[in-house]
């Protein structure tokens, strides 16, 4: 896998924004992503939407793929894990092998959302509803009213612009100087235009999208 390390920092600490949409931490070697909705697919098809029943093995891989190439120790799931507190039941046998084979590897740690408020732990790791890790705030939804410096995810922000006269979209992270959102990691999950008032509500002013290309870090201010 091609890593591109965009570092910065926050509140302290310097953070590496990946493109892959997820975050790196090198000084806990701890992978940090949200939003990884596994058995969305399995979840519609109960209700009559087929769609390829292969999201979970794919977000799987991508997931395997990112903690080979940052030798990562740890790994924090920022909520909406499951795309249901049920899903963990539906995985395949070969998902559920490279999961549990993942969890027992890390020191692993899932992060409950909304949609999977009620997640057993049948797949291993420890599951906990926020954690406060050297000063950082971990959740899954941004909490306007906590001054604590903050990462979450829940709103699988995008930024969508025009270039060259075409509509262009990419999964960004959306930051202030206390609040950190990260883009939505599944491989079946959609996108919030990174500028959404429940966004702006969420971080507060002065907020902007930042985007990893080439090992840069590009910013785009985002409009109150």
């Amino acid at each position: 896998m091609d890593m591109q390390m965009v570092r910065f920092s926050f509140s302290g600490h310097e953070l590496v924004a990946l493109p892959q949409a997820a975050l790196f931490w090198p000084a806990r070697k701890a992978l940090l992503v949200a939003d990884l909705h596994f058995e969305k697919a399995s979840w519609f098809a109960r209700f009559g939407q087929m769609l390829p029943p292969y999201d979970s093995e794919a977000t799987l891989a991508d997931l395997e793929a990112l903690v080979t190439a940052t030798e990562a120790r740890e790994l924090w799931c920022l909520g909406d894990s499951f795309h249901d507190s049920a899903g963990s039941e539906r995985l395949s046998p070969a998902a559920r092998t490279k999961l549990e084979t993942l969890t027992t590897r890390l020191d692993w740690t899932w992060i409950t959302g909304n949609h999977d408020m009620a997640l057993g732990s049948n797949c291993g790791g420890v599951i906990v509803p926020d954690a406060e890790i050297d000063g950082l705030m971990l959740r899954h939804e941004a909490n306007p009213a906590d001054p604590r410096p903050e990462l979450s995810g829940h709103f699988h922000p995008k930024l969508r612009i025009r270039m060259r006269g075409k509509g262009v979209s990419r999964r960004c992270f959306v930051a202030t100087e206390r609040k950190l959102i990260l883009p939505a990691f599944g491989a079946l999950t959609g996108g919030l235009d990174a500028g959404h008032a429940e966004i702006i509500r969420a971080v507060g002013p002065g907020a902007e999208a930042l985007v990893p290309v080439n090992e840069r870090l590009l910013r785009f201010p985002l409009a109150a």
